[in-house]
């Protein structure tokens, strides 16, 4: 921890001051003022050391989910960071932890302010108190100093996150998008799921599920010292499963593995992650990594024995009553597919959520914001068009 260091080091490692002001007066019992001090972190010694506090505020920051974990944005940092570019921005009440922006400085070809955790985090974020009113201002000025001649970039909020109150406290230009898109289920039975589907569907994935009863799949969760061994199978079977039929590449990198194993080993130990195995004669026939926060279950990456297809085995419907059982079970409302918007997805009638990108600018940055709101709008429709082409084949 930071605050265990000489008062030298500590110094050296706080960063500069943002935003020092008092954010109101003591009162009559002898309460000292309302301090809010805000600072940035650009060295990576300060960063990981911030758990404790990055958690405590986590926890009082109601949408927040596992992609804003320290556990996951540090260990992102340590497979994807570039030395020199880290802009943590802090702000602190009284010396507590009130808000949080993790960033870091990209340049393509304009200079940008990004959220860490990349495009191998289905949700992106900052961070904010919930019970600190003050908190989203007081980020807000920060960011307003720290930004400079950089525009801020935030990617992938998922509606109701925190930035939309940065957003709505920013005293600059800014711009709301439309980003990737989520399909979500809610945190029901898996027969209550059926009902859903049209009855033929419904009987047809009856069948499946007797199917996988029939082959005695066993679910068992994976804990404690056993979950890297467990994660590094599952990067085994996800790269067989996906052999020859277009696996995501960054799924096969050693960074990416090094990640998910060091992140997913720690979300696990702070029940903020389960792995859970699927085994058959006890053997592990696939193996999945899920997210969780309060009232959210997300499945994040499996991967599956390629001889399942051979046994007739539905594993996104093996997979999908797990989660729902879970789900259920410890009365979290939401299932959430993350992005994409793939067949066996839509067949379950899911909602659709948007996740929201928020561009934001010093006033004489009002040019710069307006290329990148261009840039994404061309992407968008490009990628339309190329959705288009494809249903048509």
């Amino acid at each position: 921890m930071t605050s265990s260091l000489p008062p030298s080091t500590r110094r050296r490692l706080a960063g500069p001051v943002l935003s020092p002001w008092r954010g109101g007066r003591g009162d009559a019992s002898g309460q000292p003022p309302v301090r809010l001090t805000a600072t940035l972190c650009r060295a990576e010694e300060q960063f990981a050391g911030l758990a404790a506090d990055w958690e405590g505020l986590r926890g009082r920051n109601r949408s927040a989910t596992p992609f804003q974990s320290h556990a996951w944005l540090w260990s992102w940092w340590r497979s994807y960071g570039r030395r020199g570019r880290l802009r943590v921005v802090l702000v602190r009440e009284n010396g507590r932890l009130v808000a949080a922006a993790p960033l870091m400085l990209v340049h393509r070809p304009l200079p940008a302010l990004v959220t860490l955790g990349g495009t191998i985090s289905d949700y992106q974020d900052v961070l904010l108190d919930d019970s600190c009113p003050r908190a989203a201002v007081a980020l807000a000025r920060a960011l307003y100093v720290a930004t400079r001649s950089a525009v801020l970039d935030l990617r992938e909020v998922r509606p109701g996150g925190a930035a939309e109150r940065l957003y709505a406290a920013w005293p600059g230009v800014s711009r709301c998008l439309a980003d990737s898109v989520c399909l979500e289920l809610p945190g029901i039975p898996m027969e209550e799921l059926l009902r859903r589907l049209a009855p033929a569907s419904a009987k047809r994935t009856r069948r499946k599920l007797r199917r996988i009863d029939e082959l005695g799949v066993e679910a068992r969760e994976v804990t404690g010292e056993r979950v890297p061994d467990s994660v590094r199978t599952m990067l085994r079977l996800h790269e067989r499963q996906w052999r020859g039929r277009g696996v995501t590449p960054e799924h096969l990198r050693s960074r990416f593995g090094a990640h998910l194993v060091r992140a997913t080993e720690a979300l696990v130990a702070s029940g903020d992650a389960a792995v859970t195995e699927y085994r058959i004669g006890g053997r592990v026939a696939a193996c999945d990594v899920a997210f969780t926060s309060p009232d959210l279950v997300c499945g994040y990456l499996y991967g599956a024995d390629p001889r399942l297809r051979a046994q007739r085995v539905d594993i996104a419907t093996m997979l999908l009553r797990h989660d729902a059982r879970f789900a259920a079970g410890t009365g979290r409302g939401t299932m959430s597919l993350l992005r994409g918007t793939e067949p066996y997805k839509l067949r379950w009638h899911p909602e659709t959520v948007v996740n929201r990108r928020y561009l934001l600018a010093r006033r004489e940055l009002a040019p710069a914001l307006e290329v990148f709101a261009a840039q994404s709008a061309g992407r968008e429709l490009a990628a339309a068009a190329a959705r288009k082409l494809l249903g048509r084949r």
